[in-house]
């Protein structure tokens, strides 16, 4: 509920912020709301590729339960079995067990990490229909005259704006 009000109170402030600051531009903007998550969900394809995401991720996360299972059956052996073994049998057994700790760690990180399989999987198939989303919703704003669209679904704000009232350039002179 917090997060909401803050949401509409920044809304409100860019909106009130830049009316004052577009003075010569006397008439008033348009502006739109749009529910990405709604207009994704409704989507074959959004839905097709997150299906598909879930059961990849699924079977990884099988696949490296079962490692995990392997590293506990390695370890219980080894208790079982230590008081028969050598401290170099021992020391050899322990490091056996830690590599296959950190290989399976490292396999974790592969697929599921920031830069990892999932990750990736994740752009190929979604990124083409958030761009074709995102496109639409440019389109449609040019067609129909809207100079800022926002997203209600996320806190990420603004998804479109006319560049007419993108004033980074003028800062930027100010600043020189």
């Amino acid at each position: 509920m917090k997060k909401r009000i803050n949401q509409l109170f920044l809304s409100l402030a860019l909106v009130c912020t830049l009316g004052f600051f577009s003075s010569a531009n006397l008439q008033a903007q348009k502006i739109a709301v749009v529910d990405i998550n709604a207009v994704l969900e409704s989507m074959e394809d959004y839905k097709n590729a997150q299906t598909d995401l879930d059961r990849t991720a699924s079977k990884w996360r099988q696949e490296i339960a079962q490692e995990y299972d392997k590293i506990k059956g390695m370890y219980s052996k080894y208790q079982a079995e230590m008081v028969l073994m050598s401290d170099d049998m021992k020391r050899q057994k322990e490091d056996e067990i830690m590599a296959k700790e950190q290989q399976v760690r490292e396999m974790q990180k592969q697929k599921f990490g920031p830069e990892g399989a999932l990750f990736k999987k994740r752009k190929d198939l979604v990124q083409p229909i958030q761009d074709k989303v995102y496109d639409a919703i440019e389109k449609y704003a040019g067609d129909r005259g809207y100079d800022f669209i926002f997203d209600k679904s996320s806190a990420s704000g603004i998804i479109f704006n006319n560049s007419r009232f993108d004033k980074t350039e003028d800062i930027l002179t100010r600043i020189k």
